[in-house]
């Protein structure tokens, strides 16, 4: 039966300098969690983040598949950052 964890990784840079975080030098350490989703497969565990679609990855075991996905997360996010060059961003805060 699939189950729902999160994820806690830190993430540090420009993009990283607003909101809560620690400051290093320059930089923000900023910490951030998703919730995924864990499935068992026939190879282990499939783990998805659904606040980020296309950001899926897996392990033999939990263990794995969430050190696994922490490294899909900060690939996929810089993969976006990449994408937002040259683009006027702003923020938009929404109450959970």
């Amino acid at each position: 039966m699939p189950s729902v964890g999160s994820v806690l990784f830190r993430r540090c840079g420009p993009c990283a300098l607003r909101g809560e975080g620690r400051i290093f030098g320059e930089r923000a350490m900023l910490s951030m969690k998703y919730k995924v989703a864990l499935h068992e497969s026939e190879e282990g565990i499939a783990v998805s983040v659904p606040g980020l679609p296309g950001c899926w990855s897996q392990g033999r075991t939990e263990a794995e598949a969430l050190a696994n996905i922490r490294t899909a997360i900060e690939e996929y996010l810089s993969a976006v950052d990449g994408e937002l060059k040259g683009a006027t961003i702003r923020e938009v805060e929404v109450a959970a």
